[in-house]
């Protein structure tokens, strides 16, 4: 074991708890009306706690022990044999110990599953919610995680790219995220009253608590304190605020003022496309993957989103799907050592590279979409998935949690 890198693993762990709460859920939370911002709170922090009990009894045996090209075995469930010094080591791990590493990457799937929260925030039942999320962890993160991560996946030996989770977290739950949003149906109102952000201050504090804690999902994910990790920590720094300067630019152009909403949005659009790139193109590729990211993601959330005509409420598709397929089409660009990268050794190998970035992506989409539909026609046959429609109007975190936010 290599202390420095097992410490930095630590840390980076710890950083993705940071991203997630308070992070994603303040930054959630800022984004909703008042009478539901406790709800967000709660679905964030409840669906990342289960995905946390359930990566140890099954989930991180299956995603990355040795089994088939689509799913792992049975070998660490419970984290059998985990806690013995002599059985602590194992190859993906590299120079930290197994429970480090699997306590990494833990955090992932629990981030994952909390940023399905979006797309149907405002309307869903939190009992619902929680099965849901016990579904698709199952069947759909865990194979996309071992078919993307582990030696033997199919999509591993490939050679597919994706560095800390393009296809395994950000377009895996986007996709999940928008799927939701057409099953259950759009927000009573939608379209024809107000819904602004209840509390933008709230969302700025959680977009800064996500790009902080960034750093340890992209530099992390070197698994070492190495020049992997400098490299992704730098090009975390850098994409995020070239997509924040590409989002204010583009909103300015086209509405005529920039906005915080925007900005903030720009930062969470850049930290996405990069996540799959962080420690696999050079400071180039990285500048451009962040302006381009934020620029598209502006479309994603404003022209696609009506194209598609989901009530998608706080945009899980328009920036985590659009973004991490940006992200992922554009790391097989800028890995070849020609553009800046350290991947490849030549431009030839570009368009083959490209299309297995392509085919992970449409694998994703695929399998994702099938089982979201699926998990969703589950909980909503068993729960009741949507709240009633006086529920609705009158707020959920009164109806679901029995409290309020403010008191007037």
């Amino acid at each position: 074991m290599d202390k420095a890198d097992f410490v930095w693993v630590s840390v980076s762990t710890a950083l993705v708890l940071l991203m997630v709460v308070p992070g994603l859920a303040l930054f959630y939370g800022g984004l909703v009306r008042a009478k539901n911002v406790l709800s967000v709170l709660a679905q964030v922090l409840s669906v990342f706690c289960l995905a946390i009990i359930l990566w140890f009894a099954y989930g991180y045996s299956l995603a990355f022990t040795e089994g088939n090209a689509f799913i792992g075995g049975f070998s660490r469930v419970l984290f059998s044999g985990m806690a013995q010094l002599d059985t602590m080591s194992f190859e993906m791990a590299g120079s930290i110990p197994e429970m480090a590493f699997a306590s990494f990457q833990a955090t992932f799937a629990g981030i994952t599953c909390a940023l399905i929260v979006g797309g149907f925030a405002e309307r869903a039942r939190f009992g619902a919610v929680l099965l849901f999320t016990a579904l698709w962890l199952t069947f759909a993160y865990l194979p996309i995680a071992h078919m993307v991560w582990a030696p033997g996946g199919w999509l591993f030996e490939r050679g597919a790219l994706d560095f800390a989770g393009g296809t395994v977290v950000h377009i895996n739950a986007g996709i999940a995220g928008l799927v939701g949003a057409y099953y259950i149906g759009k927000r009573l109102g939608y379209r024809q009253e107000a819904m602004p952000p209840h509390s933008l201050p709230l969302t700025m504090v959680g977009a800064s608590l996500l790009w902080m804690g960034w750093f340890g999902f992209n530099a992390g994910s070197a698994l070492g304190a190495n020049e992997t990790a400098a490299l992704a920590f730098f090009n975390t720094l850098l994409a995020t605020a070239a997509a924040v300067l590409a989002w204010i630019a583009v909103e300015w152009i086209g509405k005529g003022r920039p906005s915080l909403l925007g900005g903030v949005s720009g930062a969470v659009a850049g930290l996405v496309g990069i996540t799959p790139a962080a420690g696999l193109v050079g400071p180039g590729g990285a500048l451009i993957i962040g302006a381009v990211t934020g620029a598209a993601c502006v479309w994603g959330v404003n022209g696609l989103k009506r194209l598609l005509r989901a009530d998608d409420a706080l945009d899980v598709f328009g920036i985590h799907g659009v973004g991490g397929i940006v992200g992922a089409m554009l790391t097989g660009l800028f890995n070849a050592q020609a553009l800046g990268g350290p991947g490849l050794a030549s431009m030839s190998e570009v368009p083959y590279q490209l299309w297995i970035q392509l085919e992970g992506i449409l694998i994703t989409i695929v399998w994702c979409g099938i089982v979201s539909w699926l998990a969703y026609i589950v909980a909503d046959k068993v729960c009741g998935l949507r709240v009633s429609m006086d529920a609705e109007r009158q707020g959920l975190d009164v109806h679901e949690h029995g409290e309020t936010a403010y008191q007037r």
